[in-house]
């Protein structure tokens, strides 16, 4: 029984989701479809492929991914459909899957599937449903698609260490606003090499100098650094929101500096 998920920009006031969601059961009545969200904000490639990047290991292997995010298709951005480490992955080659994956997938193909319409508006419905149900059959991608050498590439920012200094950025806040940045326990592990340290943000209005386990490590209301899921330092208040009170948007600079 394949599992397929969804991962878009749609939202879910209108009825683009159930279209989807129809079209793909219209094919494979047996498909069980995970919705990862439908809340990405319009066209916002990072967050999508921070979405996907951070949950899509969880999924059995052979898990087919359909990514509905500035999906539409030109020239230089064609439909593509990719094999890598053991799942499926369905969308446009906008950049969006140079930040997913840390290595070249074992597999790319450009789809050329044909559409039932002339309408190209709807391409999450009207073409990935269909490469994704095709997959979910037994079908091979040589199938649906010719072979593509690379993805196009997204440059992300990433976090960089010099003169007892780690510069990184707030990547993704989530719905609680949580800041989860770029800098990951690695770095601040191999680069702090146990060093005491101050985790400054907002133009060094407000700073932390300690990493806890937990939330709840701290009081109610209390400003918090902590290693996330992800791997990567996250700033909190617990039982609050960070992102509110500190005035941290995505992309604004963290910094940690360390001292002896």
């Amino acid at each position: 029984m394949a599992i397929i998920t969804l991962t878009t920009d749609l939202g879910l006031v209108d009825n683009y989701v159930a279209s989807v969601k129809g079209a793909i059961l219209k094919e494979n009545a047996t498909a069980i479809i995970v919705d990862i969200t439908h809340e990405i904000p319009s066209f916002d490639l990072q967050k999508s492929a921070f979405v996907i990047r951070n949950c899509y290991k969880d999924f059995p292997a052979g898990t087919i991914h359909i990514l509905g995010v500035n999906s539409e298709s030109d020239v230089d951005t064609p439909h593509v459909a990719i094999l890598a480490n053991g799942h499926y992955f369905i969308g446009a080659d906008n950049g969006v899957f140079s930040l997913i994956f840390d290595n070249p997938p074992e597999k790319v193909v450009e789809l050329s599937i044909s559409q039932d319409t002339d309408r190209i508006t709807f391409p999450t419905k009207d073409i990935f449903v269909k490469a994704a149900c095709h997959i979910a059959r037994g079908g091979t991608l040589e199938i649906i698609g010719t072979e593509k050498q690379e993805l196009s590439v997204r440059t992300a920012f990433r976090a960089v260490s010099e003169n007892n200094i780690i510069r990184g950025i707030a990547t993704y806040i989530d719905h609680y606003g949580n800041v989860i940045t770029n800098i990951s326990e690695s770095l601040f592990k191999n680069y702090g090499n146990g060093r005491p340290f101050k985790i400054l943000f907002r133009s060094e209005d407000y700073e932390i100098d300690e990493i806890s386990l937990a939330y709840s490590s701290v009081i109610e209301g209390e400003r918090v650094a902590l290693f996330s899921s992800t791997g990567f330092i996250e700033i909190a208040i617990n039982k609050a929101n960070a992102n509110k009170l500190f005035g941290i948007n995505q992309g604004d600079i963290i910094r940690i500096e360390f001292y002896d």
